[in-house]
């Protein structure tokens, strides 16, 4: 489901972006940008996904990693009801815990290293989403990256994020750990509070209203619909659909 989290990410980052100040349509699209990548790095989890072998062995490393500390957690805290389970894929990462604290570390990094570090994330964000979009994204990504580079300036753009792209990070993994929260496995979004008498309460939504990974309602249903959210959400769009209507639909004034 990795196209349908990146596709999620990006709608989620446009409609944020304004509300964290990312007012000019470069910054948006930027912010936009890292929200959709960063909405599959939660599945760095997992050996197979594409967030684990982005960069090859730094992210394979990176991935082994993370499965090692999620199960460490995972035997420390499990509840009385918890499944018997490894504790790697869909737990530490796939939580509103995690999403704050990468969006933290990510807010101090951005101010600690400058526009550099900023252009550090967004770019990795570029790839993780191009990585899940397919191949077919990459003339689109690199038209947009350099319309970016030719109508904007760079270093006062991303200067401009400094800091509070931490919330670009933070909203894309929400927006995964709200995407797996509807399929079958259900995502312990809320950890570490006890429910049921499960640390690690799988959230989902009544059996009638979930939808299998990758079946027929992902691939028919919501992917179509969240690639025209997509388009739609981006700056300008709306206006100039609205103006299109008005043009050919309008009623003439009355002489």
């Amino acid at each position: 489901m990795g196209h349908t989290h990146a596709l999620t990410g990006w709608c989620a980052g446009l409609a944020v972006a304004p509300l964290v100040g990312a007012s000019s349509v470069h910054q948006a699209v930027a912010f936009a940008a890292t929200t959709a990548g960063f909405a599959l790095l939660p599945d760095l989890d997992h050996p197979g996904a594409g967030a684990s072998r982005l960069l090859g062995p730094v992210t394979g490393v990176l991935s082994w990693l993370l499965r090692r500390l999620s199960a460490a957690v995972y035997a420390l805290t499990k509840g009385p009801r918890d499944e018997r389970s490894k504790g790697t894929h869909r737990h530490l990462s796939h939580t509103v815990l995690f999403a704050a604290g990468l969006g933290a570390l990510t807010m101090w990094g951005t101010r600690a290293g400058g526009w550099y570090a900023v252009a550090g994330v967004v770019l990795f964000g570029v790839l993780l989403a191009a990585d899940a979009l397919g191949d077919w994204l990459l003339l689109v990504a690199g038209g947009a990256v350099a319309w970016w580079a030719l109508t904007a300036s760079a270093a006062g753009e991303l200067r401009e994020l400094t800091g509070w792209l931490g919330a670009a990070v933070a909203v894309g993994c929400v927006t995964h750990c709200l995407g797996d929260a509807l399929t079958e496995s259900g995502c312990p979004f809320l950890f570490p509070v006890p429910l049921a008498g499960e640390t690690w309460y799988e959230l989902r939504p009544p059996g009638f209203l979930r939808f299998r990974t990758g079946g027929r309602v992902e691939r028919l249903v919501i992917a179509p619909l969240f690639l025209v959210v997509a388009l739609a959400l981006l700056p300008g769009v709306i206006d100039a659909l609205v103006a299109l209507y008005d043009r050919l639909f309008a009623p003439s004034p009355v002489t």
